[in-house]
């Protein structure tokens, strides 16, 4: 076996992955439930640390080596990831991307997730929530026990481009584990056989993020938000997955 990407770790180390990544499921579900127009994004915040707390664990975006003004990145219609929670009241038909990272015994772990507002997808927004969804699971699918990041790029990227959704280059997927962000990088674009060798004990966050229309991003004045050019819908969806002797576990479900 090769030099692992992500480090090595013992095994307390991936079980504290696997609580912490089922804590944070737990969270999302319980975020799934919460969610409705008339609450505001810090409502969301505020409930989410909440809930981390009561689970014993560490929201590590307000680490000081984070510093983000929020537990938990709250990117709402065209605001793409990194979107700091404000008084902006969630109103029916939304679409809402949730990004969150916790730090639990030690390691971290990172999932995210979108959803509509109060109402069932439709339409393009349903084909944007469903291809992007879809391309994580293209991903995670293309791991095979030890894989080339180029690998699994290239199968999120296939899903995309039937979905005809823009990708968003300049923001990937990542090693995770030791720290929120770890080599290698995993792009949602790339070609087969190519790139870094994940190894079994590797730990990686696949993370497709998209738009109805441009790829192009704009940092926004806070600072940390990053929105659509083109004012177009966006997405995202991520798991923290471990890669194994002969595929893949998802460690963010429950």
């Amino acid at each position: 076996m090769g030099k692992l990407l992500t480090g090595a770790k013992t095994s307390e180390q991936i079980d504290a992955m696997r609580e912490g990544g089922k804590i944070l499921a737990t969270i999302f579900h319980e975020i799934r439930e919460f969610v409705h127009a008339g609450l505001s994004e810090h409502d969301v915040d505020e409930f989410t640390a909440e809930r981390i707390a009561h689970y014993g664990a560490v929201p590590t975006y307000k680490e000081s080596s984070v510093n983000f003004p929020g537990v938990i990145c709250i990117s709402t219609n065209d605001e793409v990831v990194h979107g700091v929670p404000t008084d902006y009241v969630f109103k029916k038909g939304d679409v809402v991307s949730f990004d969150m990272v916790i730090r639990y015994r030690g390691m971290c772990v990172d999932a995210g997730f979108a959803v509509v507002v109060d109402e069932t997808p439709r339409g393009d927004v349903k084909r944007l929530l469903d291809y992007t969804e879809r391309a994580l699971y293209a991903g995670i699918d293309a791991i095979q026990g030890p894989t080339r990041v180029g690998d699994i790029s290239a199968a999120v990227e296939e899903v995309l481009r039937i979905g005809g959704l823009g990708i968003v280059r300049e923001l990937v997927g990542h090693g995770v584990g030791f720290e929120m962000h770890m080599p290698p990088d995993v792009p949602n674009y790339g070609q087969k056989g190519t790139g870094p060798l994940l190894q079994p004990g590797d730990t990686i966050a696949i993370e497709p993020i998209t738009t109805l229309g441009s790829e192009k991003i704009i940092q926004l004045a806070d600072g940390w938000t990053i929105a659509t050019r083109d004012g177009s819908l966006s997405a995202y969806a991520e798991h923290t997955i471990l890669i194994t002797e002969s595929g893949a576990e998802i460690l963010t479900k429950i």
